[in-house]
Parts: structure tokens; sequence; C-alpha cells
């Protein structure tokens, strides 16, 4: 008995292995599946997307241009702005102290420089005039008397002491002429030597007073033209450092945006290609533009090495926000009613594009050229025609080969 079950057990054992063997070369037999899909005639894009950052064309940004507190703020962010419109106003009252101690320096230093250049101060030079002048006519004086007493001792009308006496006086007033003419070239010699730092000094002082009037000047911050005030980071009685961003301004109508394109595909950028932007914060919208400049060089940018291309974008509706960043769309190419076939179609052998047309249940390989790549379909110039049907292999299945049977299935 126990001997018959093990035969009966032994029997089912082959009975079902055969079974799986016969199911499992059935199953080898069966043609794979693939999808095919039917050549058609589209539009066709080649794109380069990145990221780039939002810039405005002609920013006009105010920078604090000294320490102080922000006295009042009369705009909020977000806002049109008109041309000298007020957007906020500084703490001045120690600038202004500064400039009106700078300007009385100036003074000063503006009339030493014309006492330079005039020899020295006016009192001095005037009184050494009027002694100058009352010395030469002192000399000329005993001199007319000195040649008078020649004549009159010559005639014995005179005697020789008073004659003496004259030309004694006449040898102190020469001296004293001298001396004067000598002090007078002296001052003038030393006017002429400070004149150069008469002109540094008042060239400072100058500089000095222009300085402070642009720092009070630029207490009151106003739009340069028309605009949006897009940025206003500050607030009444904030302390501002030197160099700080006080409010940024611009026409928005039109901005820039600075796309980060890898250096692989710098080779097909142009001027005037296409750009479409969009931004995560605006989902759906869509902003249009195109290429302005292209990269000259490559530079870092964390683990990349980019090209910046500078694109001229419009926005007409103001939503477009400077420093936000977008994601940026390039139309490099751009062909109109081509043949095309899915990228997951072609493949590649020994420097020649190819893929499997489908007919009859079976696939035929056919070589093939393509021309603009875009991000799911290849344009054809050259292998197929209009209404040829392409077989797209499955992910991960059977390979296929020249005169394979397959299971077709229509592309959705």
């Amino acid at each position: 008995m126990a001997e018959n079950n093990r035969r009966k057990l032994v029997v089912w054992i082959l009975v079902g292995a055969a079974i799986l063997i016969v199911a499992f070369l059935a199953l080898r037999r069966k043609a794979p599946v693939v999808t095919v899909v039917r050549v058609t005639r589209e539009d066709l894009n080649a794109t380069i997307t990145s990221n780039g950052k939002v810039e405005p064309i002609s920013p006009d940004v105010a920078h604090a241009e000294f320490a102080t507190f922000v006295d009042k703020v009369m705009a909020t962010e977000g806002q049109s702005v008109r041309r000298g419109q007020v957007i906020l106003t500084l703490d001045a009252a120690d600038v202004r102290s500064q400039l009106a101690h700078a300007r009385s320096d100036l003074l000063t230093a503006q009339n030493d420089l014309r006492n330079a250049r005039a020899g020295g101060p006016p009192d001095q030079v005037a009184q050494l005039e009027g002694d100058l002048n009352a010395a030469e006519v002192q000399v000329k004086n005993l001199e007319t008397s000195e040649q008078a007493l020649e004549g009159l001792v010559a005639q014995k009308a005179a005697t020789q002491d008073e004659l003496a006496q004259t030309q004694e006086s006449l040898a102190k007033a020469r001296a004293n002429l001298a001396a004067l003419q000598a002090k007078k070239q002296d001052l003038t010699t030393r006017s002429a030597q400070i004149v150069q730092g008469a002109q540094l000094r008042v060239s400072q002082a100058q500089e000095l007073v222009k300085s402070l009037e642009d720092k009070a000047a630029s207490a009151t911050v106003t739009a340069q033209s028309d605009g949006t005030l897009y940025s206003l980071p500050v607030h009444t009685g904030d302390f501002v450092k030197l160099g700080d961003t006080l409010a940024e301004m611009g026409d928005l109508r039109h901005v820039r945006v600075r796309a980060f394109v890898d250096e692989p595909d710098i080779g097909s950028l142009e001027q005037n290609q296409r750009v479409l932007v969009t931004w995560y914060a605006r989902p759906g919208r869509t902003w249009t533009g195109h290429t302005e400049e292209v990269p000259k060089q490559v530079v870092a940018r964390g683990m990349r090495s980019v090209g910046e291309v500078v694109c001229s974008i419009d926005n007409d509706k103001l939503d477009l926000l400077p420093n936000t960043n977008v994601q940026v769309q390039i139309m490099v190419r751009e062909r109109h009613g081509v043949l095309v076939v899915p990228r997951a179609a072609v493949l590649w052998d020994v420097n020649q594009h190819y893929l499997f047309t489908f007919g009859d249940d079976t696939v035929r390989r056919r070589d093939i050229t393509i021309g603009v790549a875009g991000t799911y379909k290849y344009e054809v110039l050259s292998g197929l025609t209009e209404g040829d049907r392409v077989a797209e292999p499955e992910p991960g299945g059977r390979q296929l080969k020249d005169g394979m049977r397959v299971q077709a299935q229509e592309a959705k």
C-alpha cells in the first residue's frame, strides 16, 4: 500500500513538472508587446531649460550715505511711484550742523588764499605800501636838498655842516627805504610759498562741503523716474548704517532675466531666440521675451559650469517681481509641420540612428536621419513617411530584432 502511494506521488510530481515546462515554453514563444505610434506632422521645438533670476532693467537703488535713523516713511512697498515723489526721509540734523561748520571753514580758507595771492593780509599790505611811498618821497626830497646845498656851498651861501647834515639824513632815508623794500619782497616771497597750501585747504574745504551737501540731500529719498517701489526694507525709527539699502524702484513693465545655462548647451544660443518664463509662485502664468545677450564666458555656479544669458521679458501686468528665482525655457530651434517620432522609439547603432517600423505583426529595422531634438520627440529628416507605424519598445522588455513578430498596442 505504501509503495503504491509513493508511486502515485512521483507520477503527480512528474506531471506537474511537465505542465510547468510546457507553460514556460509557451510563454517564451509568446510575441512581445510593443506600443505602436503613427508618424505624423507636428510643430517641434528644441529647447534649453534652466533656472534664472529676475532683475529690473534700470533699477534705482537708494543707499544710506551716512549712519542715522529713519525719520519718516511716506510710501509702501509694491506701490507705483512718480518721478520726484518722496519715499522716506532720514534724520540729518548732525550732517547739517557739520555742513554749517564746513561752510564757515571754506570761507576762511578762501579768504586766506586771496590774501596769499595779494601778497599778504590787506591791512599789512596797505601799511607797507604807505610806508614805502613815504620813504620814497623822503629820499627824493633829501636828494633834491642835497643838490641845492651843494650849489649853495660852492657859492659860499651855505655851510659845509648844513650839507653834511642833509647827506646824513639822506643816508638814513635810503637805508629805511631799502629796509621797507626788503620787507615787501619777503612778504611777497612768503605769500607765494603759502599759496599752494592755501589752495589745497580751499580744495579740501570745498570737497567736504560738497560731500556734506550730498549727504544732506540724500536724507530725502525720492523716485528718480516713474515706476514701482518693489523693495522697501526699512521702517520709521530704524537705524541704518552707511551703505544699507533704503529703497529699490524701477520700471517693471519690462524686466531682465539672467538665465544660467549649462556649458554643453551654450553653443545652441543666439540673440533674439524666444524665451518662456514660469514662476512657482504664479502657477499657470507664463511670461514671454527673447534672448538679449549670449554668454561670453563660462563661470562656476555651485557645482555647475554655466554661461549667463540675459533675456528681456515683457511684464505688462507687473506681476513678475525682481530678485525672484524662475524657470526659463529658451527656444533654440523651432520647426513647423515636420515628421516626428517619439524619442523612446529611436535607437543608435554605429553612427546611425534607426528604429523599427510595424506591419503584418512584424517589426522591421529602418535607418533614419534626425533633425531637431525636442523634449519628447525627434524631427525625422529621412527614412520615414507620414502614416508609417513605428514600434516603441516597452521599458525593460525584450530587445527588438529585424523580422521579430510582436503584439501591437496602439499608443494612447
